[in-house]
């Protein structure tokens, strides 16, 4: 019998904010996260829109989209890294098109903490999503002592 630290709903209960500039991709993002269960999902499609949403929502995990017109998810990125608190881990799972190793090292050293290439496995990124969750939650009650 594995004993499990996070429950289930705990998980489910987290907040998710997604941002891709695809209306298609955020309707398949948040389909995706209905049918596993989440309740508290937010999703953009304007770039613009992004940092202005990360601040009010405080999200518990972002789904960032890199290749978007105007402000890309690179920058988004940055913005992001300069809000949050250094003992904050508030994970960020990138799900783009753009595959280059180039890609996927410039979004992790700014501070992704998974990346998924386009078109993905849902049932993959589903488990990914609740594995970043897990960690988060892990981590504040480790923070609240």
């Amino acid at each position: 019998m594995t004993m499990q630290l996070v429950a289930p709903a705990e998980i489910t209960s987290c907040r998710i904010l997604a941002i891709d500039d695809e209306e298609a991709n955020v309707l398949l993002l948040r389909s995706v996260l209905e049918r596993e269960g989440y309740t508290d999902i937010h999703c953009l499609t304007d770039p613009k829109k992004a940092m202005r949403a990360y601040i009010d929502l405080e999200p518990d995990i972002v789904l960032l989209d890199l290749m978007m017109p105007e402000i890309d998810g690179f920058e988004l990125l940055e913005s992001f890294s300069r809000h949050d608190r250094a003992e904050e881990f508030r994970p960020i799972l990138v799900l783009t098109a753009d595959t280059t190793l180039q890609a996927r090292r410039r979004a992790l050293s700014l501070g992704a903490k998974d990346f998924v290439a386009k078109p993905f496995d849902v049932i993959e990124v589903g488990l990914r999503i609740a594995n970043l969750l897990e960690t988060r939650i892990l981590y504040k009650r480790l923070r609240a002592g």
